[in-house]
């Protein structure tokens, strides 16, 4: 093995350093959960829908992806297309805010490392950015 290919094998994903899946699912259960308990998120919820089962499911096979893990989406239901995905939902300001607070809750919640957290906190708010489909002439 060269060196290069042994610096390589070395290195330590999100997902790996958060824990691996338990530590995902904690963190989307922990996410729903607060969203379906806390007021402040109530814009955010009412986006969901009544049952919250498939958008866990597939937050959990997004982030498993998304942070070095296995590509559980993609396999599942093929490329993310994040923004196509979500045009059926009307998402401003608000429930993008809404949900960078309840994903940062829940990394505080779940116990993910602060520097982790440090590194995730504005890859989340860009990703809940682009997300943004109403609003968005006026930058609410």
């Amino acid at each position: 093995m060269t060196e290069q290919t042994h610096e390589a094998s070395q290195v330590i994903t999100p997902f790996d350093w958060m824990g691996g899946e338990p530590a995902v699912q904690a963190l989307v259960d922990r996410f729903y959960d607060l969203m379906d308990l806390e007021t402040g998120y109530a814009e955010l919820r009412a986006t969901h829908g009544p049952d919250l089962d498939r958008a866990r499911q597939r937050l959990f096979w997004f982030l498993c992806g998304w942070l070095g893990g296995p590509s559980y989406f993609v396999e599942n239901v093929g490329h993310p297309m994040l923004r196509a995905r979500h045009l059926p939902f009307a998402i401003g300001v608000t429930e993008r805010d809404q949900w960078v607070a309840c994903m940062d809750q829940a990394m505080k919640d779940t116990g993910l490392p602060e520097p982790l957290q440090d590194i995730l906190r504005p890859a989340f708010f860009q990703t809940a950015d682009w997300m943004r489909n109403k609003d968005l002439e006026t930058g609410d």
